[in-house]
């Protein structure tokens, strides 16, 4: 499971949830969590997260870590990117090729979290279809 810090709980899980199509479950209104396939989102309020974990909440600057989405194609890549953006989040990196050889691009959701929305050609990270 995969627990975010945000400044506002509903406002990022309506960004998640309405903006993004991520599946919510079912929580009490101080918490959000979101079925990812195999792993949960869950987001906690970024003080009382820090406060949980005994650290100061004033983080700042890059957090060293991102988030990543792959998908099936380029064009999945501008399409995901796209509705991100649309929903409130910051373009960071706009989707291009890599010199690793794959398609990608980043941007900040509304808390300022980095994620990568990728294609990788050379190997599918996710459930394999059965088509």
């Amino acid at each position: 499971m995969i627990t975010l810090g945000v400044k506002d709980v509903q406002a990022s899980a309506e960004f998640y949830e309405k903006g993004l199509g991520f599946p919510r479950i079912d929580s009490e209104p101080t918490v959000a969590f979101f079925d990812l396939n195999g792993s949960w989102l869950g987001l906690y309020g970024r003080d009382a997260l820090a406060e949980d974990a005994t650290v100061s909440p004033n983080g700042s600057g890059f957090d060293g870590f991102a988030l990543a989405h792959n998908v099936h194609s380029e064009s999945e890549v501008d399409e995901v990117f796209n509705t991100a953006i649309q929903a409130g989040a910051k373009s960071v990196k706009e989707p291009q090729k890599v010199f690793w050889g794959g398609y990608s691009g980043y941007f900040a959701d509304p808390d300022g979290h980095l994620w990568e929305v990728a294609h990788n050609p050379h190997l599918w990270i996710g459930p394999h279809d059965d088509a």
